[in-house]
């Protein structure tokens, strides 16, 4: 069983795996940890990861990248509107409402979902995993930044399903690194003791998030989630260019914005210089050729300036911070460590801001760029049943308060309740009760819409369906159970109608400790923990005897942004052609690499080792093979199906396996040779000494050994013809005799020879030694010999049994 993290993160990717020997990021094809979050489409395929990447300046405008904050949201959101401008495809809408992209792929023009997008990158970061561990992948965890919404979150769900990967949780940025960060540490303080408080600082390529968390033994509990989700490393990059389009503009009278392949160089120089004045404060210059026009370009900058350009994102970075410090309550002196991650607190300036807030310097004990990955494998081995994990505790934050609203059943006014407050404990449940006659609504919505970096603040409606008044006319009382989930996504789980039918007549109702609505008014100070135990209990009667059903009701779901089924099921559809023409593409690129890789290293090898291995005529008819199919493959060949380049091939084996099959039997056949001499002459020494009547073979039987003499005879006689023969035979003719011929002959005499000459001598009983009582010398002689075999270990008298030489001398004695 596979378990798997993935940081799926704006710009790039990383992937964490669980082993027997712990958390270890793993490497994709290129032998590098960190996927682009790329996808490039062509005429045959797609490619994903750093094979995109490389292809985003020449193929721009079908090249898709930076499209993470596009889950969840409409065409017309002002902020896909604004995204637009900047970039190098093209942004359509989709028939749901939904960010369509639009891309040419197999030579025709294609729209895809964001959802499809993300999935695309999914099945690149699972076959990763799977090429890894060996096995296939389906349990994972994601992490999603903390300042998504559910409409974000439900999106990036369904590009998990798309792909096949069941998300056991979508786990919040920061959330994954304090748990990456908590599970190790052994000097956490005692349950009972006051927590230690640790701030975690992340800026990655778009957004910058903060989280307050308090650390006891086995257990995190986030305090509290401020972010700034347009403020990242991507900024900085931005400001660099505009710095240099001015000053290109100026100087070489070029519009770096009006080509969109100029504006891309420019923005990969950009970061690679920001990268540098993280570490150089002299001036670094920017080179460009041909950069637009076929001129070149030059530029340089240090780190003051960059600073000074910057001013103002270096602003913005203490405004989360002062708001997460309100949030929690405490003061700067209370944080015990500043944890930052995230590949944009590189820059020192950054750095410098947080350290200045705080008041201490900032720890960098975690891994910038995979502490997030990490920490998503650690909760995904902590709910897997497949590895055994120390017990953490992880209870998150709700980043926005929750609110609900319902209809009276008689009156036009509305009642309204906040059921999450914002940083309220996650996963979390609540049991609501209301009093109705019929069917009802609920619904969900972000009760601060300004703190949402989202235009739209409901959540989607809830109808609590099948409610129906009791048998005497009165209201039904209701429970429903409102669930903030392990993925953060609010739902309304189950419903349930309590029916009460008394056996006696004058019975009153019971009494609920849950909340109430009997005159549809907002309910006051719920009771979380007494109505999480009490969901589909039956009340506690105030008298006996009245029987209490609970009936289940169904709830229809109409949700902001959910993917219908059918429209599911299409884009999983469409993913496994996808996947299937990539792997079809690849095998036919295999398939004429090997024809290529084939051609060049025949070449080669003719013309060195493999020249004396082929005659004259074969050898000039070859290379004329060799270089017409060269030609082929960059003329008519360029583009053919799998089979062509298959049978090109087998073609040029058919001449080339002879050659090469000759060079190895020449370079192993003498090999082979030496080694069965050695045995012959081994097993033929054998034979003499013992004719020679050598103790060691003494108690060899000789037909046994004529047989040894008669397989050596043998095998000796066939090696000196196979090997006369061979010496006739020019190094361009096939041999007489293979390898794997002369290693079957040495086994072969191998299996006659060893049985014989290795067999153990027989033991012989010993006789027995008796004293007599007129013997003292026997006896002086009986611990002589007793002294004399007692090296520490049992001689061989004391059971019985002694060797021939042993034997002989014994009897000698007793003589």
């Amino acid at each position: 069983m596979s378990v798997v993290g993935l940081d799926v993160g704006s710009q790039s990717c990383y992937i964490a795996v669980a082993r027997a020997g712990g958390i270890e990021t793993i490497a994709n094809e290129f032998s590098d940890r960190c996927t682009p979050s790329v996808i490039s489409f062509g005429s045959k395929n797609r490619t994903i990861g750093v094979a995109a990447k490389n292809q985003q300046i020449t193929h721009a405008n079908n090249t898709v990248s930076n499209f993470k904050r596009f889950h969840g949201r409409a065409f017309n959101d002002p902020f896909i509107q604004k995204e637009k401008e900047n970039l190098s495809y093209d942004l359509v809408p989709m028939k749901n409402s939904g960010v369509g992209i639009k891309v040419m792929y197999m030579d025709e023009e294609h729209q895809f979902s964001v959802e499809q997008i993300t999935a695309m990158l999914l099945t690149k970061l699972k076959e990763t995993a799977e090429n890894n561990l060996k096995k296939p992948v389906t349990d994972c965890v994601i992490s999603v930044p903390s300042f998504f919404t559910d409409a974000e979150r439900r999106s990036v769900l369904d590009a998990a399903q798309i792909v096949g990967l069941n998300c056991l949780r979508l786990m919040n940025d920061m959330t994954a690194v304090a748990l990456n960060y908590g599970i190790y540490k052994q000097d956490l303080p005692n349950p009972d003791e006051k927590p230690r408080i640790v701030v975690f600082v992340d800026m990655g390529h778009s957004a910058f998030q903060v989280s307050a968390c308090a650390f006891n033994k086995g257990k995190l509990k986030v305090l509290g989630t401020a972010f700034d989700p347009f403020l990242g490393g991507k900024n900085f990059d931005e400001k660099l260019v505009e710095h240099f389009c001015a000053e290109f503009k100026t100087k070489y009278k070029l519009d770096a914005k009006s080509k969109i392949r100029a504006l891309l160089r420019l923005y990969q120089e950009c970061e690679k210089l920001k990268k540098l004045m993280s570490s150089n404060s002299t001036d670094l210059p920017l080179n460009i050729e041909c950069f637009m026009n076929d001129k070149d370009v030059s530029g340089k900058m240090n780190r003051s300036q960059f600073e000074e350009l910057c001013a103002e994102l270096l602003q913005k970075i203490e405004v989360p911070l002062y708001l997460l410090m309100e949030q929690i309550q405490l003061k700067v002196d209370d944080v015990s460590a500043i944890e930052i991650v995230g590949g944009a607190t590189r820059i020192p300036a950054v750095k410098e801001k947080i350290a200045k807030f705080f008041g201490k310097d900032v720890s960098t004990t975690l891994n910038a760029d995979e502490a997030v990955a990490r920490g998503c494998a650690l909760q995904c081995a902590i709910l897997s049943p497949a590895f055994k994990v120390r017990e953490f505790s992880v209870t998150d934050a709700v980043p926005f308060p929750i609110s609900l609203v319902w209809n009276h059943d008689s009156e036009d006014t509305e009642g309204v309740h906040e059921v999450f407050s914002r940083n309220h404990a996650a996963p979390f449940s609540k049991v609501l009760t209301f009093l109705r006659r019929g069917p009802f609504e609920l619904e969900a919505f972000y009760s601060d819409p300004q703190g949402v970096p989202y235009p739209e603040a409901k959540i989607g409606r809830f109808v609590v369906q099948n409610v129906s008044a009791q048998k005497d006319g009165e209201k039904s009382r209701v429970k429903v159970k409102v669930r903030v989930n392990t993925h953060g996504i609010f739902t309304i789980s189950t419903a349930s109608m309590v029916e009460k039918v008394p056996t006696e007549e004058n019975e009153v109702s019971s009494v609920e400790a849950d909340m109430e609505c009997p005159n549809q008014k907002p309910p006051e100070n719920p009771d979380t923990d007494a109505n999480e135990k009490k969901v589909d209990q039956p009340p506690e009667a105030k008298k006996p005897k009245i029987k209490v059903v609970n009936v289940e009701l169904p709830v229809e779901a109409n949700l902001v942004w959910q993917l219908g089924k059918d429209l599911l099921n299409m884009y999983i559809e469409t993913e496994g052609k996808m996947i299937m023409q990539d792997k079809l593409e690849k095998e036919r690129n295999d398939a004429k690499n090997a024809v290529e890789e084939y051609v060049y290293e025949f070449r080669d090898k003719l013309c060195g080792p493999y020249e004396k291995f082929i005659c004259e005529q074969e050898h000039q008819n070859f290379l004329r093979l060799l270089t017409e199919t060269e030609d082929w493959l960059y003329e008519e060949g360029e583009d053919q199906a799998k089979q062509a380049y298959v049978d090109k091939l087998e073609e040029l084996m058919k001449i080339g396996t002879p050659v090469k099959v000759r060079f190895q039997e020449a370079e192993e056949r003498p090999k082979m040779f030496e080694e069965l001499g050695q045995r012959l002459q081994h097993y033929a020494k054998i034979a003499v000494d013992f004719r020679s009547k050598d103790e060691k073979y003494n108690h060899i039987d000789e037909s046994e050994m004529k047989k040894v003499e008669k397989s050596v005879n043998e095998m000796m006689e066939w090696m000196n013809n196979v090997m006369n023969a061979q010496a006739k035979k020019s190094l361009d003719q096939d041999p007489v005799v293979r390898a794997h011929e002369i290693k079957a002959k040495i086994r072969e005499l191998n299996n006659a020879c060893e049985p014989v000459v290795t067999q153990p001598k027989p033991k012989i009983e010993s006789p027995k030694l008796e004293r007599t009582p007129n013997g003292p010398n026997m006896d002086k002689k009986e611990e002589d010999l007793e002294d004399k075999n007692n090296f520490g270990a049992e001689p061989p008298h004391q059971n019985g049994e002694c060797y021939p030489n042993e034997k002989s001398s014994v009897n000698m004695d007793l003589d």
